[in-house]
């Protein structure tokens, strides 16, 4: 009973610190642009692994990237899973450079099954993050006439916000060899960028100049649905191949946004944007070897078509949704586990885990191609008890994550990531006998 409620109250205390998290995702300068950046969907143990996961099957973990790996959930667990991370980087522009820092919870998943061959997961992550705060140059416009002071103009721009996902997702073992699986998602947050003009002279701010401010906002909340597929290949008696396919629905976002302008006259401008977001259709394929209980090697690609999706531009005189914001993005991740002795000794029942992947961009940053991502990862999975039954464990790990576009004079961003995470999988539907 003690074990019971201990594990009810830190499962409300984890799902609580989502309220105060959902704003902290990023510091980023490319999150300004699109929906802001991507958040990394992956999960406690395949976070480390590049993020591969379309293929893995694994009874003992919750695989959000696929969700007809909730199928193969053990029917005597429930698992408990969340993790959150620290990064720790610099932008480079030239030869400025600036050191940033973060913090995020990253997820919060539980994971049963309910009913034979079928499995349930439900839970909480970022969809997308925006968190930036910058000024451009200053630029020499004009002199005073009064003063004979050059005046010189910036811009400060600064931006909040992002997209938050809860989901609840099914897995359903159809056929001996064949799952499917539907995540279904909820996706709220807001859109909040601001562009201040700044004039100096003598390096103070003037008020005697005329400015006009801008504020764009957007209050966004819609659906997503995940498909899923899996088919498992049993090469040798200790040797599986795992095969599975993924598909997002993309849709037109109901919500409107906005832009005000406010000038230091006192005037006012508001113009609208209507139903100015899509989600983007996406695929993904992928394929998992597992060699007894001691190896797993995965790989995915992933598709996501945002080319034809829209968001919000201004012109001249207005503020219209345009579909020549985006690129059609492609992800390449590839990882591996390795345990020496699952019923051995407390340091051989260790998960040592090791992935990377690359991705192409998703946006355009001023016409041009936005950033490339690049990320490396190492980490382990550590036993909380000296248990052999116990399949609960810590996942700690680091990684290196890149991200620099190819135009002239644009940001190169580098971080050092740390994850920490635990899963909990405790035998709470195993049904005892007295004697």
């Amino acid at each position: 009973m003690r074990k019971i409620k201990f594990q009810i109250f830190l499962l409300a205390s984890l799902l609580s610190l989502t309220v105060q998290a959902q704003t902290a995702g990023t510091i980023s300068s490319y999150s300004r642009f699109g929906l802001g950046v991507l958040s990394d969907q992956s999960n406690g143990f395949n976070k480390t692994m590049g993020g591969a996961g379309v293929g893995v099957r694994i009874g003992n973990r919750i695989n959000t990237i696929n969700p007809a790996s909730y199928s193969a959930i053990d029917s005597l667990s429930l698992i408990l899973d969340a993790g959150m991370s620290g990064s720790f980087g610099r932008m480079t522009q030239g030869a400025t450079k600036v050191g940033v820092n973060n913090a995020s919870l990253d997820y919060v998943h539980v994971g049963m099954h309910i009913a034979k061959r079928l499995g349930l997961a439900l839970g909480y992550m970022p969809y997308t993050s925006i968190g930036y705060d910058f000024s451009s140059p200053e630029t020499p416009i004009t002199t005073d006439a009064n003063t004979t002071q050059t005046i010189t103009a910036s811009n400060a721009y600064s931006g909040s916000g992002g997209l938050n996902q809860a989901y609840l997702g099914l897995g359903w073992k159809a056929f001996k060899n064949f799952s499917i699986g539907v995540n279904a998602s909820f996706l709220w947050g807001q859109y909040n960028h601001s562009l201040v003009p700044m004039f100096r002279e003598d390096g103070t701010t003037s008020d005697s100049y005329s400015r006009t401010i801008k504020n764009y906002n957007a209050s966004i909340k819609t659906y997503k649905i995940d498909l899923g597929v899996q088919y498992p290949v049993r090469l040798t008696p200790q040797d599986w191949l795992y095969l599975g396919a993924t598909a997002g629905i993309g849709h037109k976002i109901a919500q409107d946004a906005t832009l005000m302008l406010y000038t230091t006259k006192g005037d006012t401008t508001t113009y609208t944007a209507p139903k100015a977001f899509d989600l983007p259709y996406t695929f993904a394929f992928g394929a998992a070897w597992q060699h007894k209980n001691t190896l797993l090697v995965a790989a995915d690609v992933h598709y996501d078509l945002w080319e034809d999706c829209r968001m919000p531009v201004e012109t001249i005189g207005g503020y219209v949704s345009s579909k020549d914001c985006y690129k059609n993005m492609m992800k390449v991740a590839v990882g591996a586990q390795w345990t020496p002795n699952p019923f051995g000794k407390f340091v051989e029942r260790i998960q040592y885990r090791a992935g990377m992947n690359f991705s192409t961009p998703y946006l355009k940053v001023n016409e041009q191609d936005g950033p490339y991502e690049m990320r490396m990862n190492v980490g382990a999975g550590i036993p909380i008890t000296n248990k052999l039954n116990n399949r609960s464990v810590v996942n700690v790990g680091l990684g290196w994550l890149r991200r620099s576009a190819s135009g002239a004079g644009m940001i190169k961003e580098d971080y050092f990531v740390l994850n920490l995470g635990v899963t909990f999988n405790e035998r709470w539907f195993m049904k005892y006998k007295i004697n």
